[in-house]
Order: structure tokens, then sequence, then C-alpha cells
């Protein structure tokens, strides 16, 4: 395992630690952003540890909650690191538990490693595009990162689609109307469509790990919420395309959003 590697999965984890630490204890400032988005004084923690672990890679980092850096400094970047230190902070908030930290390395525009850490549960999910090969393993309270990350035991696959079931994947928090009627229309065409609700990158550890076949999502979203998600999906066998193109969502834009996009299997 390179130091690069294990300096990504050993930030998700401390960081983890930090964000629980104030969910256990119900005591945290909370603000909101101008585009009314909530945030707490566990994504600023959670984003201080990070950045500060991945600074020692010497690759450069954008995060949710750093200052934007000008596109005219990113646009020369051969690889970054994009980070959301507490993706679900709504779910936070509501104490239902469904929030995460997410960190992916992006080479030319491209998600090549994707961490998925959630803290409640101690689960840990990632991905390595390059190897095609993703992992999960469950923590015991404190336990360090395995010695054995990439054991065949841990692997994780994608399903193989039933055509009489379909477990469709939606937001907890919001659900559009493009949705609801993308939902009418797979109805029309399978025998049962199961709707699983969950919040933040939660989504797209279920498509890794083979619990649901389709994950839509038509409304615009921030690259550092999908950056890790993608890198793990990819990893897993499934493909993460934009509803508009078809082609798979790329990073470090000019602009940090990216359309609507769905994932599904290759």
């Amino acid at each position: 395992m390179t130091s690069t590697y294990k300096s990504a999965l050993q930030a998700a984890l401390s960081a983890g630690k930090a964000i629980l630490d104030f969910y256990k204890e119900d005591d945290y400032e909370l603000t909101y952003k101008e585009d009314d988005t909530p945030l707490t004084s566990a994504d600023l923690a959670a984003n201080t540890i990070i950045t500060e672990a991945l600074a020692e890679t010497g690759i450069p980092i954008i995060s949710e909650e750093s200052l934007e850096i000008p596109y005219a400094k990113r646009k020369n970047w051969e690889q970054c690191w994009i980070v959301d230190p507490l993706d679900g902070t709504k779910e936070f908030v509501s104490r239902n538990g469904e929030f995460t930290v997410n960190i992916a390395l992006c080479r030319q525009g491209k998600p090549v490693l994707g961490i998925i850490y959630i803290p409640l549960s101690r689960e840990l999910y990632f991905g390595d595009v390059d190897r095609k090969a993703a992992y999960k393993h469950t923590l015991e309270e404190g336990q360090p990162l395995p010695d054995k990350l990439f054991a065949p035991e841990h692997r994780i696959y994608a399903a193989k689609a039933d055509p009489a079931v379909l477990r469709v994947l939606c937001s907890r928090s919001f659900r559009d109307p493009q949705t609801e009627a993308f939902i009418r229309d797979l109805q029309k065409k399978h025998e049962a469509v199961e709707i699983i609700s969950k919040g933040s990158s939660i989504k797209f550890c279920l498509m890794a790990e083979g619990k649901a076949d389709l994950y839509p999502r038509f409304s615009s979203i921030m690259e550092w919420d999908t950056a890790a998600g993608q890198a793990l999906c990819e990893a897993a066998g499934l493909k993460v395309t934009t509803i508009e193109s078809g082609e798979p969502l790329s990073y470090n834009k000019k602009e940090l959003r990216s359309s609507g996009f769905i994932v599904g299997m290759s």
C-alpha cells in the first residue's frame, strides 16, 4: 500500500472519529451558508484534519469547506484530491446517522481512488479504479486501519440486476419531479420497483456492494459529492454517467458542479 493511499484512508478515519465526537455529544455550532445549506463545527473540524493530512502528499486539494481556488491555478493540475469532509450535514443535524466522509483522488479529471467512511457504523469503503477492485471493511470501535486492506474476502461487487425486482436509490432529503417521473416509467417496465431512500454518498456504497441496481440523480450536484462515490462504483464494475451526454462525470472543471447522472451496470 502506497503512503498516499494510506494517508487518505487514515485521514478519513480520523475525520470520522472527530465527527462522531460532535455527534455523540450533540454539541456543535450550526450556521448556514449563502446557499442555505447547513454548516457545523463538525464539518470544519473534519476539514482541518483531512486537509492537513493530505497536504503531506504534496497533491493539491479541493474541499467543500476550504476557500475556492481560482480555475486559472487549478486548470494545470494533473491530479488533485477532492474532499467532502462531512457529506450529509442535513442527516447529521437530523441525527439519522446517514452521513459520510468522502475523499477522492482524481487524475486529469477522472477519479482513480475513492474512499467513503460512514462514522456511525464504522463502515469503510474504498475503490481503486486502476485495479478494478472495491473493498469494504467494518471496523471495531477504536480499530486502526486493517493490515489486510486488499484481502479477497473484503472485496465487494455490483449486483447483476434482477429483471423482476429493480432496486432504485433515491435521496432521503430531496426528490424532484423528474425523479418521480423516472420512477413511474420504471414501474411500467418492471414487475416490481423497490425504492430505497438514503442520505449522503451511502447511495454509492449500496450500489458498489450490490444492494441496489440503479441510482438516478436529475438535479445538479457539486463535484465533492460524487468524486469518491464514482471511483468506488467504477472500481466495482459500474458506470456513473451524465444524463445529458452519457459520458462519465469529470472533475476539476471551471465550475465545480456536475449535471444529473445515473449509476448503473456497465
